[in-house]
C-alpha cells in the first residue's frame, strides 16, 4: 500500500454502519493514535447514493453486515438469518463499492481497499483461482477460476466429486461468509452420503443460518439443501484433513495481514469441520501450535509467509484475513479463504517481530497508514499508486 507523502496527519473516513462494533474498534484505534475521529459514511448513505468524501481523506471500507436495513437493501430479504439471496447481495454490494470508489476518486480521496480486490475476495471461485495461479497452496477445486462451469444442483456436485476422486468436499456459497451455506460432505459409496452444516431448512424449503452445527444423514436431505443453495452459485473444494490439538479438536488459523505483513494470528479449534467461533469453535493456544509446527520439522515463519503470499494477490487492499489450514502432521499448510473483513479479533495483539506488538488489528492498520503517509515522496514515484488507483476507479463502469 503506497500513500502519497504529506506533512500533515492524514484525515480518515470509514464506510460502515454507525454504532457497529467494527466501526467502534476502528475509531478507538484512530483516537489512540492521536488522530481526529474518522468521519463515518454509513452504508445506508452509500446504497441510497448519498455518500460523499473530502479531498485527501483516506477511506476505509468496512463490512456492511449487522444492519437489518442494509441487509434488506442489499439482499432483498427481511430476515437476516435467511441464507438465500447471496448472489443478489454480491451484485448490489460490489456495485455499491464501485460507487464509493468513483465518488472518492472524484473528491480526491484515497481508498485503503481496492474495489476490484473486494469483488474477487467475495467470490470464492475467483479468489481460489487467483491464488492458485499465483502458486499459493490451496485445496484442489473443480470450480476454481472464471472459466469453471457453474454448479447447478446436487447432481453436478456428485459428478464433480466422482470425476475428481473427491470423496470428501466442502460445498460453499460462492458469495457466502461466516460459514453461511457451507456443507462438509462425505461419501462412502452409492447412496451413502452425510453432511455437516449450520443450515436449517424449514417445511417450506427455505434456508436459515443457525448457531447450531447439525448432521444431514441421507443423500436426499443433502441434495435438498444443495439444490436450494445452487441458484446463488456454489464453490466445491477438496476437504483437506486438518491437524489437531490436544483433546482431538481440529485446528486452523485466522492470520491477519496488514500492508503485506502477517501481524496477528488466532488459532480456532472445533470438534466439527467448521471452526468458526460463532458455531461453537474455541480459540486455541498459539504457542502450542507454533511448537507443534517446529516439532514436526516445519517452520512457523514459512507458515506466515504462505499467508503473506495469499495477501500479495490483493496488493491494493491494506488488510485481509487469511484462513490458514494446517495439514495433518503440522508440516504443510494451505489457504482456505482470504477475507476482506477478516480483522474482527478484539483484544488480540500483534505477533512478536511483526511490528504490531501491543497493537490490535485496527491499531496496526492505522499505524500502517501513518507510516505510509509519512514516507518521503521521490520524484520518480509519480504518479503515485493512489492516483493510478483512483483513476481506475473513476473510469470503472
Amino acid at each position: 500500500m503506497s500513500l502519497s507523502a504529506n506533512s500533515a496527519l492524514p484525515r480518515l473516513a470509514v464506510v460502515g454502519n454507525p454504532g457497529n462494533r467494527r466501526v467502534g474498534l476502528f475509531q478507538d484505534a484512530v483516537r489512540a493514535a492521536g488522530l481526529p475521529e474518522a468521519r463515518t459514511v454509513s452504508w445506508r448513505q452509500v446504497v441510497r447514493g448519498e455518500a460523499a468524501f473530502l479531498p485527501g481523506e483516506r477511506v476505509r471500507i468496512d463490512s456492511p453486515g449487522e444492519d437489518t436495513e442494509v441487509e434488506r437493501l442489499l439482499r432483498g430479504v427481511d430476515d437476516p438469518t435467511r441464507v438465500e439471496g447471496s448472489a443478489l447481495w454480491y451484485t448490489r454490494f460490489t456495485s455499491a463499492v464501485r460507487d464509493v470508489a468513483r465518488t472518492a476518486a472524484s473528491a480526491g480521496a484515497v481508498l485503503l481497499d481496492d474495489p476490484d480486490d473486494i469483488a474477487v475476495l467475495f467470490d470464492k471461485r475467483l479468489c481460489h483461482g487467483v491464488m492458485d495461479a499465483a502458486g499459493v497452496p490451496v485445496p484442489e477445486s473443480p470450480t476454481s477460476g472464471q472459466a469453471a462451469p457453474p454448479v447447478r444442483d446436487w447432481a453436478d456436485v456428485r459428478r464433480l466429486m466422482t470425476d475428481h476422486r473427491m470423496p470428501r468436499v466442502f460445498v460453499k456459497l460462492a458469495h457466502g461468509s461466516s460459514a453461511s451455506g457451507v456443507l462438509a460432505v462425505e461419501t462412502a459409496g452409492p447412496g451413502r452420503v452425510r453432511a455437516t452444516t449450520s443450515v436449517e431448512r424449514d417445511e417450506a424449503g427455505r434456508l436459515f443460518n443457525s448457531l447450531r452445527v447439525r448432521r444431514c444423514t441421507t443423500e436426499r436431505e443433502v441434495a435438498a439443501v444443495v439444490d436450494a443453495l445452487a441458484p446463488d452459485g456454489l464453490h466445491v473444494e477438496r476437504w483437506l484433513p486438518k491437524a489437531s490439538v490436544r483433546g482431538g479438536r481440529v485446528a486452523d488459523l485466522r492470520v491477519v495481514v496488514v500492508a503485506g505483513r502477517a501481524t496477528h494470528a488466532v488459532v480456532r479449534t472445533s470438534r466439527s469441520p467448521m471452526t468458526n467461533l460463532h458455531l461453537g469453535g474455541a480459540r486455541g493456544d498459539l504457542d502450542e501450535v507454533r511448537a507443534a509446527v517446529e516439532d514436526a520439522g516445519g517452520g512457523w515463519a514459512e507458515a506466515l509467509a504462505v499467508c503473506e503470499r495469499a495477501a500479495a494477490c490483493f496488493p491494493d487492499t491494506l488488510c485481509v484475513g487469511v484462513d490458514l489450514l494446517p495439514a495433518t502432521g503440522w508440516r504443510r499448510f494451505a489457504v482456505g479463504e482470504v477475507n476482506a473483513f477478516g480483522d474482527l479479533l478484539p483484544r488480540l495483539t500483534g505477533l512478536p517481530g511483526s511490528g504490531a506488538e501491543g497493537l490490535d488489528t485496527y491499531a496496526a492498520q492505522v499505524a500502517a497508514v501513518l507510516r505510509a503517509a509519512g514516507e518521503e515522496r521521490r520524484p520518480e514515484e509519480q504518479p503515485t499508486n493512489d492516483r493510478a488507483r483512483n483513476d481506475r476507479a473513476a473510469s470503472a463502469p
